[in-house]
């Protein structure tokens, strides 16, 4: 198996959270099998959410959070963001943390007709989890969050990205978190 530059992401803002469990059990299990870890916690991060401006032409400078954010996320071949789905989305901080730091020049290139993403070769696992039945997040809900996540922000800046859910996630059965969290130290052991 070839080592692996890992930068994970826990994407809940809670302190404590079932992301922040499966971010952690990632990141041992893949630690363990060799490659090398970054480890981040959403919740820890202090910067302004706002991007403020209604164009690219006047950025407001980055946090030390951010930049050390966008290093991890430049210097990893695979990411790994663990996050719930809250209302459709995103939570509001992971989506500030969005805005503010996937930047042209450093995420994607825009001096072409159409922009080009600048991370390319690269992979990502977003772990999703959420109150919706599965049958019901794809149905009746297109899988809007999965499409925008593949499509529209990770492989926007060239990230090839798989995503594993985790439906029902505030009521589990019993044991199904310790499943869950087994499921995710495997995909860590195998930096999947």
């Amino acid at each position: 198996m070839t080592r692996k530059r890992i930068f994970v992401l826990d994407g809940h803002p809670a302190e404590a959270s079932l992301a922040r469990s499966f971010a952690e059990a990632y990141a041992a299990r893949a630690t363990a099998a060799g490659h090398e870890v970054r480890l981040m916690h959403l919740h820890a991060l202090n910067f302004d959410l706002d991007f403020e401006y209604g164009s690219y032409r006047q950025i407001k400078p980055l946090e030390p959070d951010l930049q050390t954010f966008v290093q991890n996320l430049e210097w990893c071949e695979h990411l790994v963001l663990t996050t719930p789905m809250w209302w459709g989305g995103l939570p509001a901080k992971l989506k500030g943390l969005i805005d503010r730091s996937f930047l042209p020049g450093q995420m994607f290139d825009t001096r072409g007709k159409l922009p080009k993403p600048m991370l390319g070769g690269r992979t990502a696992r977003v772990i999703l989890t959420s109150d919706s039945p599965g049958w019901y997040f794809r149905f009746f809900l297109k899988n809007a969050l999965k499409w925008q996540l593949r499509r529209q922000v990770l492989g926007f800046i060239g990230l090839k990205t798989k995503i594993t859910a985790f439906a029902q996630a505030s009521h589990p059965k019993d044991g199904q978190v310790e499943r869950w969290q087994r499921q995710v130290a495997d995909l860590g052991a195998r930096a999947a």
